[in-house]
């Protein structure tokens, strides 16, 4: 089971994220909804994975990518925008295009959570 960050600030995207990862016998941290407290969760609470919407409320989520890049703990980015999205150092971040299944979900986290178990 691994705890996952959920950075979101619709609340039905951010539920829709959590019963998906509920569903899938994980944990979550958060949903947190504003830039704020994302970046004191992302430095402070100890998680696995990491999901962050990239506009939350009109402010960008990379200083909150930064803070976890800074403790080597991987995340992905949900947005609507897709790759056009994201900030020239996580060009290559993964990402997952917003709408999106639980069953989207569920493939990436599979993929980044394997892949960390064999680090």
């Amino acid at each position: 089971m691994a705890r996952i960050l959920v950075v979101e600030d619709e609340m039905l995207v951010a539920m829709l994220i959590e019963d998906a990862i509920v569903d899938l016998g994980h944990q979550i941290v958060g949903p947190a909804m504003r830039l704020e407290t994302a970046l004191d969760a992302a430095t402070n609470e100890t998680f696995d994975f990491a999901i962050l919407d990239v506009n939350l409320a009109g402010k960008q989520s990379f200083p909150v990518a930064d803070a976890l890049a800074a403790r080597g703990t991987p995340f992905m980015f949900a947005s609507g925008y897709g790759r056009a999205g994201l900030a020239d150092p996580y060009c290559d971040a993964t990402i997952l295009q917003k709408p999106f299944s639980p069953e989207q979900l569920a493939a990436i986290l599979g993929t980044v959570l394997v892949a960390r178990q064999t680090e």
